[in-house]
């Protein structure tokens, strides 16, 4: 049995960091027109994916896309905000909050 979804991440061209996961075979006219405008006119296609629930994202739970997919057949990723870049750059730069020494 085939577990995994085939999905088309859209970036928006109005908001930076927000990306639209939408089921492949679901058509782009059939995302909720509020949703559509929010995304701009005409996003931009970012990659195409097929999701496991052994798949890792960087910033969102495989587990909740692939349940908005199936249910919804669309998930919106939103702008990450500014302490999750902090957090996140730390953690990829290796850096983590020290102790002050006495």
């Amino acid at each position: 049995m085939h577990d995994g979804i085939d999905c088309i991440i859209y970036r928006s061209r109005l908001k930076d960091g927000m990306y639209l996961y939408l089921r492949a075979d679901m058509p782009y006219d059939e995302v909720p027109e509020p949703l559509r405008q929010r995304m701009g006119r005409e996003p931009e296609e970012a990659m195409r994916l097929t999701l496991s629930p052994q798949r890792k994202l960087a910033r969102e739970d495989v587990a909740t896309v692939m349940t908005n997919l199936r249910e919804r057949g669309f998930h919106l990723q939103m702008p990450p905000t500014d302490e999750y870049l902090a957090s996140w750059d730390n953690e990829k730069m290796g850096l983590r909050a020290r102790k002050q020494a006495d």
